[in-house]
């Protein structure tokens, strides 16, 4: 597979979340009121979510990613410091 042709079914799988995240969110029933899709429909949106991610997942390993780096800011605070040791001077025997 060309490497266009991953990052085009990257950008796919990363709209179709996006879209179908909106879609959950927007149709998101207030408390007390019932919600508007099946059960049947919210268990297909999460077997579409898994699906997508699984299909990420296997792109990233295909393309030698790291799946576990997040994004961060360049202000953002580091979350390790690099500190130097000092040892004691030797005593003299």
């Amino acid at each position: 597979m060309g490497i266009e042709s991953v990052s085009k079914e990257r950008r796919i799988l990363r709209v179709l979340r996006t879209v179908l995240g909106n879609i959950v969110k927007e149709t998101a029933p207030r408390p007390g009121v019932p919600r508007p899709l099946s059960d049947q429909t919210v268990a297909d949106i999460r077997d579409l979510f898994g699906l997508i991610a699984e299909r990420e997942a296997e792109l990233a390993d295909e393309a030698g990613l790291n799946r576990k780096e997040r994004p961060h800011f360049a202000d953002e605070p580091r979350r390790a410091h690099a500190m130097k040791i000092h040892r004691p001077p030797k005593k003299p025997n």
